[in-house]
C-alpha cells in the first residue's frame, strides 16, 4: 500500500529560509554597525544589548548565577536572564531594531552639532569669546596693543571665566590674537590720574585684580594656556594657576615687577617656588629674568613647546581630543587636584594685593613707571 505524500508547499519553504537569512545577515550588519558608534549608548543600553546578543546566539540563559560580589557579570547574568523564553528570532529582531535606533540617534545629533560650528559669545570688546568641540577660548583681542590688559579688559576675561565655569563646555583656553599672548598690564592704568586720585586708583585696582585671580584659583574646569607669543607679566604669572601651559617656540616669559617699581602677583609669590625652586623663581621675580618657551619648560612652568609652524594645528588637535573627554569626571578631578590649596591661594592672592596696593602708592613705583615712559617715548 502506497504511503500518501505529505504536500509542502514549495513557495512556504523558500520564504522563511529567505527571510532567516536576510534576519541573521541584518544582525550581523548591526553588530558591525555597533562598533562604529563614537558615543558610548551608557550602561544600561549596553547590558541589554548584550543581553539580546547572548540570547539570539546561545538562547535562554542557561550559565550559574554569579556571586553576589561579582557585580558586572551579575548585571550581565540578570540582563541576560530577564529575557526568559524569548525565541531567538526575536531576540536578532530586537537586537537589530536597538542598534539601527542608535545610528539613527548619533546620525541625527552629528547633524544638530555641525551647525553652527562655531558659536561666538556676544558683549565683548576687548576679548573675542567663543565656543566649538567642547571647548571654550578665550582670546585676548587687542593686537594693535600687543593685547596689554587695560581695566575693561580685566572685567571682561572676569566675565568670560564665569560664563566659561557654567557652560557646556568640557574645557577653557586662553590665548592671544596677533603676535603677542599679552603685554601683560596696560601702563595706561597708572597714567592720567591725578594726585588726589592715587589712593582709589590704588585701592580699586587692587579689588580688581584680586577678582581677577581669584577666578583663575576657582575655575571649576581644565584651564589651558595656549601661549602663542610673547607673555608679560600678569599673564606670566597667572600661568602657574592654569592646568596646562602650551606655548610656540617663539614665545618668551617675563616678570619686570621691580624693574617698575612693583612687586609679584597671581599667586606667583607661592607657586613659582614650588614650581620652579626658589632659586630659578628668585632669577624670575626678583631680578627680571626673562625666559625662552624652552627655559619655561624645563622649569616647569610651560607642560610643552613646540615649533611655531605647526604650533596651532598641534595643539588644537590636542585640545580637541581632551574635551572628548567625560565632562564631569574632568571637573571633579581638576577640582579635587586644586582643593588641596584652594584656601592658600585665596590667602596668597590677598596678600599680594595689599602689597601692591602699597606699592603703587610708593614713590619708588610711580618714577619707576615715569621712567619706562620716558624710556619707551625716546624709542
Amino acid at each position: 500500500r502506497r504511503v500518501p505524500a505529505v504536500c509542502i508547499p514549495a513557495i512556504h519553504l523558500h520564504m522563511t529560509a529567505a527571510t532567516m537569512q536576510v534576519s541573521q545577515k541584518d544582525f550581523e550588519k548591526a553588530q558591525e554597525q555597533l562598533k562604529l558608534l563614537k558615543k558610548d549608548p551608557g550602561n544600561e543600553t549596553k547590558l541589554k544589548l548584550y543581553a539580546l546578543f547572548k540570547q539570539a546566539t546561545e538562547g535562554p540563559c542557561n550559565s550559574p548565577k554569579p556571586g553576589m560580589l561579582d557585580f558586572v557579570k551579575k548585571a550581565k547574568w540578570d540582563a541576560w536572564n530577564s529575557l526568559g523564553n524569548l525565541s531567538q528570532d526575536n531576540a536578532r529582531q530586537k537586537y537589530t531594531e536597538l542598534v539601527s535606533s542608535l545610528v539613527s540617534a548619533e546620525s541625527a545629533g552629528q547633524k544638530k552639532d555641525a551647525s553652527p560650528e562655531e558659536s561666538r559669545h556676544g558683549g565683548y570688546e576687548t576679548i573675542l569669546v567663543t565656543t566649538k568641540n567642547n571647548i571654550t577660548k578665550i582670546m585676548f583681542n587687542r593686537p594693535d596693543r600687543k593685547n596689554a590688559i587695560n581695566h575693561k579688559m580685566y572685567r571682561e576675561i572676569i566675565k568670560a571665566l564665569q560664563e566659561a565655569g557654567k557652560d557646556d563646555s568640557t574645557i577653557a583656553v586662553i590665548t592671544g590674537n596677533g603676535d603677542y599672548y599679552s603685554s601683560g598690564n596696560d601702563l595706561n592704568n597708572f597714567t592720567n590720574v591725578q594726585p588726589g586720585e592715587m589712593e582709589k586708583m590704588a585701592k580699586d585696582g587692587a579689588v580688581l585684580l584680586k577678582e581677577f585671580v581669584g577666578h583663575f584659583i576657582d575655575f571649576p574646569k581644565p584651564l589651558i594656556a595656549v601661549v602663542n607669543g610673547p607673555a608679560i607679566g600678569i599673564c606670566v604669572t597667572v600661568l602657574g594657576l592654569c592646568d596646562i601651559v602650551y606655548a610656540s617656540d617663539r614665545a618668551t616669559f617675563h616678570s619686570p615687577f621691580s624693574q617698575l617699581g612693583q612687586s609679584p602677583e597671581g599667586c606667583s609669590s607661592y607657586l613659582f617656588p614650588k614650581i620652579m625652586g626658589l632659586a630659578k623663581a628668585n632669577e624670575i621675580l626678583l631680578f627680571n629674568k626673562k625666559l625662552t618657551a624652552a627655559e619655561a619648560c624645563a622649569q616647569g612652568l610651560v607642560t610643552e613647546v613646540f615649533p611655531d609652524r605647526t604650533f596651532q594645528k598641534e595643539v588644537w588637535a590636542r585640545l580637541e581630543a581632551y574635551a572628548s573627554l567625560p565632562k564631569n569626571s574632568l571637573a571633579v578631578s581638576k577640582q579635587l587636584l586644586r582643593s588641596m590649596e584652594k584656601e592658600k591661594l585665596h590667602e596668597v592672592n590677598s596678600k599680594e594685593c595689599e602689597v601692591l596696593k602699597e606699592r603703587w602708592l610708593s614713590d619708588e613705583c610711580v618714577n619707576a613707571i615715569v621712567s619706562f615712559f620716558q624710556k619707551k617715548s625716546k624709542l
